[in-house]
């Protein structure tokens, strides 16, 4: 579906533009067309192939999806995908933006995610000097707000993990804590997913060779490489405090588990001394002259209560029961 279709020239908006009526886009010679669409169907996305020339196997990435995060050049057009993670119902829900960029046009094809870009675009129009400068700094945008968005599920992990910290030594936390570390952590690896084969792509646009469309806004590319690689390095150090965090509360169960057996074990030891003595006094034998003796039932009761009295204080002192 397409979303809008927009002219623009010398960093101001011109006028929208039925995209039906369009059958080239070579035709526009000053200035841009940003084309954003949603879920675009195929027959959108063959007419925007037609009318651009764009290359077929940047088209056939897009009409099948879930692909990799990448930057490839076409000639003068750079075909560039991108993941957006949406956290829906405390799960991250992976999207996906296709760009192609050149010097005339912006194609923006989002699917399967709720994430819009016109923030983006209403940022852009009310910076008409840096509009100016073409598709580039449009391209600099998008990746800024996608960017920018990665930080905010960024700081959502990083606050689940201090609440599961906080929680880590609670009584009876163990299983549910690691339950939640191992969902946190699935978490991350789709972040850094998303983050680390964009951070290789975006380094490519500044210093060095560089597309010549991008030559221009060098600085902005780097800013935002900056940015994303802060974002891997910070998903690095949560992905291994999580896998502390997982190995602590092993630990902390393991602990709980041996305190439950030396309670076990306690309890045991003292109903089987109970039992070895009442087994003995019960084997009936002719001669046992206790069994006969006026004290034999009360002494055998003292001696059973004694000896688990005994053996009870003994685990206590030790810290097993």
């Amino acid at each position: 579906m397409l979303l809008n279709c927009i002219l623009y020239e010398e960093g101001e908006k011109i006028a929208s533009i039925d995209l039906r009526k369009i059958d080239n886009y070579s035709q526009i010679k000053t200035g841009f067309v940003w084309m954003a669409f949603k879920d675009a169907s195929e027959a959108e996305i063959d007419h925007i192939q037609r009318s651009l020339s764009l290359h077929p196997l940047a088209i056939e990435d897009v009409k099948s999806g879930s692909q990799r995060p990448k930057l490839e050049e076409y000639g003068t057009v750079l075909f560039c995908v991108i993941h957006l993670l949406d956290l829906v119902d405390d799960e991250i829900v992976t999207g996906e933006v296709n760009m192609f960029v050149a010097d005339h046009f912006v194609v923006s094809l989002r699917s399967n995610s709720q994430q819009d870009f016109l923030g983006v675009r209403e940022r852009c129009e009310q910076e008409p000097a840096l509009l100016s400068q073409g598709t580039s700094f449009v391209f600099y945008a998008i990746l800024d707000a996608v960017v920018d968005r990665y930080f905010l599920l960024l700081d959502y992990i990083e606050s689940e993990l201090e609440a599961i910290e906080i929680s880590i030594f609670e009584e009876n936390a163990g299983r549910k804590n690691i339950e939640r570390l191992y969902n946190l952590k699935r978490k991350t690896l789709t972040l850094r997913h998303a983050a680390i084969p964009m951070m290789e792509f975006i380094g490519k646009l500044h210093g060095g060779r560089v597309p010549a469309l991008c030559a221009n806004s060098q600085e902005y590319f780097r800013d935002v490489h900056d940015h994303i690689s802060r974002i891997v390095s910070v998903a690095e150090d949560v992905r291994e405090a999580v896998t502390t965090a997982i190995q602590v509360n092993l630990a902390i169960l393991t602990i709980e588990e041996t305190e439950i057996t030396k309670k076990l074990a306690s309890w045991a030891s003292i109903f089987a001394a109970s039992t070895a003595m009442a087994g003995i006094w019960g084997m009936n034998f002719e001669h046992m002259p206790e069994l006969h003796w006026e004290f034999g039932y009360p002494l055998a009761l003292i001696s059973i209560g004694f000896v688990s009295l005994s053996l009870y204080l003994r685990f206590k002192r030790v810290g097993w029961l």
